[in-house]
């Protein structure tokens, strides 16, 4: 595989397995998504990543319903191969061995080719105690520790692969600025192999030639920015990094700017954070390749039956799912009533809580922090009892972690679960801990509606409602990320609001919290409510179209036919 292996996927988190927990949520789920989709199209890719010993985090929720922190607890050796080679990286002016565990990813059918994917590591015996943790935990520790990650991310990570035998990678896949590092790695190969200076613009064409690069966030304070000091001070002398060069400004080396720089193809993750990213960083050429997911993964049991019935190939060719218009009512129900048996079992075996299954369940899960408005719904609690008590009952499941130095998001958690006490017991509501590969499974087949609501523009793409219309449950999403490419109204979901983002740019003012919630609750009240309760062969209709229309488009095995012919030239 070390031979054939062309195209190098470098991404601080990879969720590969839910027994391997290195990553945080959607970041690290599209990435291994991603690379199973590889795996499926039997495309020649090779993962590199960090281990994370003490995973992102475990998460419960106190008596006063604030969110704490501990690490996870697993052993790496139980689900990892380590690998021979080790490697020596200089940080921080010391050298730092590292060594590879790796993860084999294995494709779903016949046809497709293993993914291996490397996790990188330093805690070795031979390392100073400080270096050892370096791969401990996913977004811990200050600048200068994410700072030290993305060296060992992007400068090890090749190190490693020469190592491994992988002498002949032509495109180095940036997921995020984070393995933005590659760049400067590359520059330094390129330039000592025609003993010149990393400006020598063969170096320059030959290193750009090698990259593409993914940007994932359209809010400023996602991209990594580092004073020039500590880029030294960790890294050494950069001849590449200096004042005057695209990339640093105001005496910070910006990740985003470098990758973008040095990258011969640049993509945001939906149509709209294209144009957003372009408006972030003008005159960059920044294409898009619209997120989807790896359907084999996140298709509950009951659907992957009806998708072998109707469209048996539907593995290996995404386009075969939308003969999901083909299946029935009564198999659709099916399918949807097990996949919602098993989730309340869940609710119950975690909380205590026993919910029913007639009753209308709708689903959020997300990272909790301020844009993503986890707590929408709960504006405004008396009107919501109003609404459903005409309509029809409603039961209400959260889940979702706050990064540990999030404190805003911690207090979104905080408040939600007040609310849920408030409106209860005319509502029944329950948040949900740890919310991992696991529990999403269960949430996204299980509920009966998907509710995303963002502040637009802040949402780059998002997937989870993409995992719940595969298994049949439209989504109510404000109109960002993908929900703008993939909502027919009323067909496979509804839109709170309106697109406002051209309104925005026109200083025209955008849509209040206020007046987003109102829309979703005029959505509840009129359209899904009285849909779910009067009129189930529509509503069932509503169900196969997001299946098929949604769950064939928002695919990854179509993501990853795009990057193949875009980005890696291979088709």
């Amino acid at each position: 595989m070390a031979e054939s292996a062309r195209i190098a996927y470098f991404s601080m988190e990879i969720g590969v397995d839910p027994k391997v927990p290195t990553y945080s949520g959607g970041l690290g789920i599209l990435a291994g998504d991603l690379l199973r989709s590889a795996a499926d199209l039997a495309l020649p890719v090779v993962g590199v990543t960090l281990l994370h010993r003490a995973g992102y985090f475990d998460q419960s929720i106190d008596q006063s319903g604030m969110q704490r922190e501990a690490p996870v607890v697993w052993q790496p050796s139980e689900r990892l191969q380590l690998q021979q080679p080790r490697v020596v990286v200089k940080l921080n002016g010391r050298k730092v061995t590292v060594q590879a565990w790796k993860y084999p990813v294995k494709p779903t059918h016949p046809k497709g080719a293993e993914v291996p994917v490397y996790f990188l590591d330093t805690d070795l015996a031979e390392n100073e105690p400080e270096d050892r943790h370096i791969t401990d935990a996913l977004y811990g520790g200050d600048q200068r520790h994410r700072l030290v990650q993305e060296g060992l991310l992007g400068i090890a990570g090749i190190y490693m692969l020469r190592a491994l035998g992988y002498g002949n990678i032509q495109t180095y896949h940036m997921n995020e600025g984070h393995g933005a590092l590659v760049t400067i790695e590359l520059l330094a190969e390129h330039s000592y192999k025609r003993k010149t200076s990393p400006a020598d613009p063969e170096v320059i064409a030959a290193a750009r030639g090698a990259c593409a690069f993914t940007t994932h966030t359209p809010v400023a304070a996602g991209h990594d920015q580092f004073p020039l000091d500590m880029v030294f001070d960790v890294l050494g002398e950069q001849s590449a990094i200096h004042d005057g060069m695209p990339y640093v400004q105001n005496n910070q080396l910006n990740m985003t700017r470098l990758a973008l720089h040095y990258s011969r193809f640049t993509s945001a993750v939906a149509r709209r954070h294209a144009e957003v990213s372009r408006a972030m960083f003008p005159g960059a050429a920044i294409d898009y390749v619209t997120n989807g997911i790896h359907a084999p993964t996140w298709a509950s049991p009951e659907v992957q039956s009806i998708l072998d019935r109707h469209c048996p190939d539907w593995r290996a060719d995404y386009r075969a799912i939308r003969r999901a218009l083909f299946a029935s009512d009564q198999e659709l129900s099916a399918a949807h009533d097990a996949a919602k048996r098993r989730l309340l079992d869940a609710v119950r075996n975690q909380t205590g809580v026993s919910m029913k299954p007639d009753v209308f369940t709708i689903g959020f899960a997300r990272r909790a922090t301020g844009y993503k408005r986890a707590d929408l719904l709960l504006t405004e609690p008396a009107r919501l009892k109003e609404l459903v008590g005409r309509a029809g009952a409603v039961q209400i499941i959260y889940a979702g972690k706050a990064h540990p130095k999030d404190y805003q998001g911690k207090e979104i958690i905080q408040r939600i679960i007040q609310r849920l006490k408030d409106l209860a017991p005319t509502i029944q509501g329950v948040f949900l801990q740890n919310y991992d590969m696991t529990l999403a499974k269960s949430l996204v087949s299980g509920v009966d509606l998907w509710l995303n609501n963002p502040v637009l523009p802040l949402e780059a793409s998002g997937t989870s409602g993409m995992k719940a219309a595969l298994n049949g449950v439209p989504s109510l999403s404000t109109a960002d990320g993908w929900w703008l490419e993939g909502c027919a109204e009323g067909i496979t979901g509804w839109t709170i609001g309106r697109d406002c983002f051209k309104v925005n740019a026109a200083s025209h003012g955008s849509p209040s919290a206020e007046e987003d919630a109102a829309s979703l609750y005029n959505h509840l009240e009129r359209d899904i409510l009285p849909l779910y309760y009067k009129d189930r062969p529509m509503w069932c209709q509503v169900m196969r179209s997001a299946i098929a229309l949604n769950g064939s488009q928002f695919n990854t095995n179509r993501c990853m036919e795009e990057y193949a012919r875009l980005a890696y030239q291979l088709r």
